[in-house]
């Protein structure tokens, strides 16, 4: 385990943990953090050990977002940060997620606002405690979404639901999150953590080579012609189709036993 003042990395059957760690400011987004999560998240997409990720925070919240405090201070001060802040931390932040080559599972625990539910929903998995809750507060402070939210979150849930958390900056909480296919499973409190290891361990031990280019066909799919996206599908099983989880997939079957993939 690896501990800083504001991120936590620990490991375990090929799932690392990341845990956002300023739980008295609810893990809102201070630069400090910003930039600990971004490399954190391109070491472990490099770390070929790491075969899926858990992306959660410590305390009562997932993460609040970004942190107004040092936001105001810096606007008052004339700093120009905060108007970088989208292109130097939150956009790569949410293409490392979405461009991960293995899976990258969002345990939600109580808040997740702003730049932090944008996380969430650029995350492959979402599993929600039965405290939680989103809220897209963009609005609420005079901005725009960010973090890749407009795109993400209407495929989500649709056009016209996105719109409304948008603009009305609506809290939903995790029975409707899971009503409107924000999240894929709600659970007690205290058994998010473990529910989301076990998941998590589950793709570890998978096919992640086919885990990947699964991610890339979905995500290209989503902004691409149906000619486009089926020349995508034939590229990636001709690819997998040399693989040696693929072999050993067949073997297993005809020789009627467990799989044993190595994400190669």
């Amino acid at each position: 385990m690896t501990t800083s003042d504001v991120l936590v990395t620990a490991d375990a059957d090929g799932v690392r943990t990341l845990t956002l760690n300023r739980p008295q400011a609810y893990n809102s987004l201070t630069v400090e953090l910003k930039e600990a999560l971004l490399a954190a998240l391109r070491e472990a997409a490099d770390d070929e050990g790491v075969r899926a990720v858990v992306l959660t925070g410590s305390g009562k919240a997932f993460c609040a977002g970004q942190d107004l405090k040092e936001h105001v201070g810096l606007l008052q001060a004339g700093d120009p940060a905060p108007l970088h802040t989208v292109k130097e931390h939150y956009n790569p932040i949410v293409k490392t997620i979405v461009e991960m080559p293995k899976p990258v599972v969002a345990a939600v625990n109580g808040t997740a606002a702003g730049a932090g539910a944008a996380f969430a929903y650029a995350s492959d998995l979402r599993i929600a405690a039965e405290s939680s809750s989103f809220l897209m507060a963009f609005a609420n402070v005079g901005l725009g979404p960010d973090s890749g939210a407009s795109w993400t979150l209407q495929r989500l849930v649709g056009y016209g639901r996105a719109a409304e958390l948008m603009l009305l900056a609506r809290t939903v909480d995790s029975a409707e999150a899971l009503r409107l296919g924000l999240v894929g499973e709600v659970v007690p409190d205290e058994e998010l953590p473990a529910r989301a290891q076990k998941i998590a361990a589950k793709l570890a031990a998978g096919p992640t080579v086919a885990y990947a280019k699964i991610k890339g066909v979905l995500n290209l799919a989503a902004q691409s012609t149906f000619d486009e996206a089926l020349a995508a599908e034939d590229a990636a099983q001709t690819a997998l189709g040399a693989t040696a989880d693929h072999t050993e997939a067949v073997e297993a079957f005809v020789g009627k036993r467990k799989p044993a993939f190595q994400g190669k």
